[in-house]
């Protein structure tokens, strides 16, 4: 059985939303998408631990950019064929194993009272409302842990849990060697009490206490307060016992908050394993939510952790989460990128799909954490190599564009495959602007020339844009001009119009290249004392030698002096960037 769909419509940040799931699903979006609000609209359905006086919802739970008095929350579940379910709820699964609930809400517009109510049924058009408890949750429920997790009181209530289940499980072999042990430890533990009621600082502790107490009050006289070790009950000894951490035989008790973020997801994990009947036949149907599983984190540890609790949950399991380490553990049919479709969240390609499971495919060796990162950003700007992202980057803080604040990515592409970083980028509903060389290149066989970098752009442009009336007008009269032409006679005006052109849909073509551009900007004249030579062509030549090499130096030297650039055309891919994320904003 599997959770394949959520239906939200009307609910918090979701005006109409649907998301496809698959059994093991990451969610990833950027902070206030509405990642915890998924989560809670399925909890509202399936999580036994919302008590019912909680379960209406209130004004602030209705979708609040335009005027929303209903809620609905559908869950489509596909493939059941467990008996446990079956043989509670059988009438509402059809032939094909499909059933469907709902959870549906009602605010009257004039009197503001709230009703609520629950469905269940074979297909949408045959709910059947549950007019008392949520009685599914017996059978099928949801295990949840949010991000707000006390970490050093669930793993002290849980370590005695732990402890409770193996002693269920013991043979009566096991239960009488441990009493006997149990008798053991009894008499060794009074030896420890007399010891330590003996030590003098303890004996002279409890002597000044009881004095006190005495002064207090005539009750005390005849009772003495006393340090107790516990060790008078082995039980109550051994219920006390902390985790702790061995190291060459030296013990540590675990402190870090790391370090007890892995233990809390483990105690976890290993409390919520499926139980069984005898047959082998699960007593019910678990769907596991975990909220950010990376804090406290290093990297490794994130990735191994994530992989950990999916591998581990033998159920159905929904992560969400902020790290891109954990973005790249995860196989690319598992993600699910929530996005502002202004003002409502949407999901890309309604979750789970094939197009971005083939779009990050298609991506393969290049997904690393710096491209994972740009799944959570509002805007990336894609670049050809190393020295376009060094120089964008000291670019943007010399002309006052904080990218860190604008959630805005820089990334190389490392050559000129835009197309894979574009079509990824896409369909997770990344916008993206790109700036590339404006090539010209000789066509193969040929002595013609085409504008190699121009047509870089309009692949692109039509593989991934909207449509631009301006620049399909200029294509379909002049696209074969800049196709072909003799070396001597490059067709600039037409090509000039194309590009401005191309610039509405985001992609930048450059006068010539970086280098070139710069040595013809304002920053002439500081590169030229930096690589002490007035000669243009020198200038380019030693730019171009070892160009990342060289940029990073020069940036390290000059970064203040970048802030010249600001008006001059180089600067406008980043200035778009900042137009796209504030106009995101103000829708």
């Amino acid at each position: 059985m599997i959770l394949e769909n959520i239906n939200i419509q009307g609910f918090r940040n979701f005006k109409n939303t649907e998301i496809n799931l698959t059994e093991k699903s990451l969610v990833i979006g950027s902070n206030e998408i509405g990642k915890s609000n998924l989560l809670y609209a399925l909890r509202l359905l399936l999580d036994k631990t919302i008590p019912q006086s909680d379960l209406s919802p209130n004004d602030a739970d209705f979708y609040a950019y335009e005027v929303t008095n209903e809620i609905k929350i559908t869950l489509k579940f596909t493939n059941i064929t467990e008996d446990c379910i079956l043989s509670k709820m059988k009438e509402h699964v059809s032939e094909n194993g499909e059933m469907f609930l709902r959870y549906s809400a009602v605010r009257d517009e004039r009197t503001r009272r709230i009703t609520f109510n629950y469905a269940v049924g074979k297909d949408l058009e045959s709910l059947d409302d549950i007019e008392t408890t949520r009685y599914y949750l017996k059978v099928l429920n949801l295990k949840f842990i949010g991000t707000n997790r006390d970490l050093f009181h669930f793993i002290r209530r849980e370590r005695r849990n732990l402890l409770q289940d193996a002693k269920e499980i013991r043979t009566d072999e096991e239960q009488a060697a441990d009493i006997s042990k149990l008798e053991e430890i009894k008499s060794e533990l009074d030896q420890v009490h007399e010891g330590i009621s003996s030590l003098s600082f303890v004996n002279r502790a409890t002597e000044r206490l009881n004095s006190e107490l005495k002064e207090l009050s005539s009750l005390n006289e005849n009772q003495n307060v006393i340090f107790d070790t516990g060790a008078s009950d082995p039980s109550r000894f051994i219920d006390n016992l902390n985790l702790a951490t061995e190291i060459d035989e030296k013990k540590f008790l675990v402190g870090g908050d790391g370090r007890n973020n892995q233990i809390h997801l483990a105690l976890w994990a290993a409390r919520n394993r499926p139980v069984f009947e005898s047959d082998e036949e699960p007593l019910e149907v678990n769907i596991f939510c975990i909220e950010e599983p990376e804090a406290h984190l290093h990297p490794h540890q994130q990735r191994k952790l994530a992989r950990y609790l999916s591998d581990n949950l033998q159920a159905q399991v929904i992560i969400t989460t902020h790290s891109p380490q954990i973005v790249t553990a995860f196989p690319p049919e598992t993600i699910i990128r929530l996005y502002d479709n202004k003002p409502d969240t949407l999901a890309a390609g309604n979750g789970s799909n094939p197009f971005i499971r083939d779009a990050i495919i298609d991506f393969s060796f290049r997904m690393n954490i710096i491209p994972a990162e740009t799944f959570f950003s509002n805007g990336v700007l894609l670049v050809e190599g190393p020295s376009e992202e060094l120089f964008y980057k000291a670019l943007a803080k010399a002309i006052n564009i904080d990218l860190d604040r604008e959630n805005i990515s820089i990334l190389a592409v490392n050559g000129v495959g835009f197309l894979t970083y574009a079509s990824l980028l896409s369909s997770l509903k990344i916008d993206f602007v790109l700036r590339t060389d404006n090539d010209i290149f000789k066509i193969q066989g040929s002595e013609e020339y085409r504008y190699a970098g121009i047509q870089r752009g309009l692949a692109i442009y039509r593989d991934v844009k909207d449509s631009d009336k301006t620049l399909d007008a200029l294509l379909n009269e002049h696209e074969i001009t800049i196709q072909s032409f003799e070396r001597e006679k490059p067709p600039e005006d037409i090509a000039k119009l194309i590009i401005k052109a191309l610039e509405n849909t985001n992609i930048f073509i450059a006068n010539v290249d970086l280098e070139k551009d710069l040595s013809e900007s304002e920053l002439k004249t500081t590169l030229a004392k930096y690589l002490n030579t007035k000669d243009d062509d020198k200038i380019i030549r030693l730019m171009k030698a070892k160009k990342a090499t060289f940029m990073f130096n020069f940036i390290h030297m000059h970064t203040d002096s970048l802030e010249i650039l600001h008006d001059n055309r180089i600067s406008q891919p980043l200035k778009r960037c900042i137009e796209i994320t504030t106009s995101n904003a103000d829708n």
